[in-house]
């Protein structure tokens, strides 16, 4: 006969069992970010020169940043090395969630988060090159020329990284929006219809959360706000694609 105090034992196996390879996935994606920190960080200071170089090509010839704080020259390209390490990191961490999840999930459902997965780590990169190589030198030559003749801009070096992964991380949160309305309109909580409607609010929305994320400035606000506009827009066709093609499925059946 089997003993009934068992069965509570049985229960909480697997429930241990999947804890210890969440914590296994977990300590992969710490291991990835370390390993790739270290080897980056003999570059730190090349890589704050990179993210540096829209602001220091409008500066006048001469100009240099300056660091007002005891610790910054050490801390600032740590601080952006430690982040670089992380973005580019980000697809093997994504795997290790995937790698956790995938079991649990139904065929169908696997077929839809890969490609979802893959959309949103590239569209968060597209985000943070928009806003470096699209952005940075409008924002940055309109904050250079706007100020009095008699004032030198002199930035602090982590005044100026606060200010710039702000920047990209609103930019890449910005460019995962036709992640998010696609995936409304393909479960259900919402149509394109309804979502078609909206369109006045949305691009009020827009302008809102770009005041909300970047400086306050119009450049910036704009910057973010149009694309975003854009991007729900691509969402939407993406939506009706979905869509149609699952209309088709159902005809066929």
């Amino acid at each position: 006969m089997s003993d009934p105090n068992d069965k509570p034992n049985l229960a909480q196996a697997p429930l241990i069992e999947h804890l210890v390879e969440l914590r296994s996935r977990l300590l992969r994606a710490v291991v990835a970010i370390l390993v790739i920190f270290l080897a980056l960080y003999a570059f730190a200071n090349d890589i704050y020169t990179f993210v540096a170089q829209p602001l220091m090509a409008l500066l006048p010839e001469g100009s240099q940043m300056i660091a007002t704080e005891v610790a910054s020259p050490f801390l600032a390209p740590f601080k952006l090395t430690l982040v670089v390490a992380v973005f580019a990191a980000i697809p093997y961490v994504l795997h290790q969630a995937w790698s956790f999840v995938a079991p649990g999930l139904y065929d169908n459902e696997k077929a839809l988060a890969m490609p979802i997965l893959a959309s949103s780590v590239a569209l968060f990169y597209a985000g943070a090159a928009f806003a470096y190589f699209a952005v940075f030198p409008l924002l940055f030559e309109f904050f250079t020329q706007t100020g009095p003749e008699d004032v030198a801009v002199m930035t602090d070096i982590n005044q100026y990284l606060n200010f710039v992964l702000k920047l990209f991380f609103a930019f890449g949160v910005a460019f995962e929006i036709p992640i998010a309305t696609f995936l409304l309109i393909v479960s259900g909580a919402t149509t394109v219809e309804s979502l078609s409607k909206k369109r006045p609010y949305i691009v009020l929305g827009c302008f809102v959360v770009g005041m909300l994320l970047t400086p306050p400035d119009v450049i910036s606000q704009s910057l973010l706000a149009i694309p975003m506009y854009l991007l729900y827009e691509i969402g939407l066709l993406f939506g009706r694609f979905a869509r149609r093609k699952k209309r088709e499925a159902e005809d066929d059946s």
